[in-house]
């Protein structure tokens, strides 16, 4: 199989190249997804596999109008570009989504089929991007939250603070499971391997948490007591600070389809004690 990873910079697109290590890896100097001239342009002949992992993803610099353009630009029209790529060259195109296309006010584990009502500019641009994926025949659209690997994420922010002595201030009123970036590629390989399409939720396994709950598990792993974090609610949290782009307070996602096709996710604290051991 000949695979391209688009956005193998970020986070999601490191665990990916690891896990596909024979796969064509391109940042956005090799292709900008953000530009669709330059998707339509790009020799996919012969390729098999693109795995999209390239997005916007600054959820509160999103909210700013300035940023509108370059929002859409790689979320909306940039996998628009690839869409069609896909139904000129016959590969099968792996593209994530995120929470953020739901309003969280679901009752309980969120399904696949759930119907998207996004709180914010991110979430709409990824809910628009997600409509040119879906119209595809053949596809893979996984659902992910709270991402974690290498890079920028909370559960490093949690530790450098545990590290510094600092006692923050977290949300305990959202709720979610962390994922493991490495895990998440699994996903997508396993899907990809047993000939699976469509959309499917894919995050960390296990009991469902807050960010609160989620900063105490880092705070015991670095030594700290858990109850230095202080846990607040987003009003609290969001009283004296604008700008903010709304969350949803339930980003649970049901796994039940996932696990259907035989792929079973780690629990999330077992993920992030693995990963909080193996990066220091």
């Amino acid at each position: 199989m000949t695979a391209v990873v688009l956005g193998a910079g970020g986070q999601v697109g490191r665990a990916l190249t690891r896990r596909f290590p024979q796969a064509l890896a391109l940042t956005r100097a090799g292709l900008d997804v953000g530009d669709p001239a330059a998707v339509a342009a790009h020799d996919w002949s012969g390729v098999d596999l693109v795995v999209n992992a390239a997005a916007w993803t600054a959820v509160d610099a999103a909210e700013d109008p300035a940023n509108l353009a370059a929002v859409r630009a790689v979320n909306v029209d940039g996998v628009g570009a690839l869409a069609d790529a896909a139904r000129r060259h016959g590969f099968l195109l792996v593209h994530f989504s995120t929470e953020y296309v739901f309003d969280g006010a679901h009752p309980g584990p969120i399904p696949e089929d759930a119907p998207v009502h996004p709180l914010s500019v991110y979430g709409r641009s990824k809910a628009d991007g997600d409509a040119l994926v879906t119209a595809l025949d053949r596809h893979l659209l996984l659902r992910t939250t709270w991402v974690v690997g290498e890079g920028r994420n909370f559960v490093r922010t949690m530790a450098g603070l545990a590290d510094r002595g600092v006692s923050p201030s977290v949300v305990a009123d959202q709720v979610g499971r962390p994922t493991l970036a490495a895990d998440l590629a699994d996903a997508v390989a396993h899907l990809v391997d047993v000939g699976e399409s469509g959309t499917f939720n894919a995050t960390g396994g296990g009991e469902p948490a807050s960010w609160a709950d989620v900063a105490e598990v880092v705070f015991a792993a670095r030594g700290r007591d858990p109850h230095d974090v202080r846990r607040v609610t987003t009003a609290e949290y969001t009283a004296d600070t604008s700008g903010l782009a709304p969350r949803p307070l339930n980003s649970v996602l049901d796994l039940t389809k996932l696990a259907a096709t035989g792929h079973r996710p780690r629990d999330w604290r077992t993920a992030v004690a693995e990963h909080l051991t193996t990066t220091g």
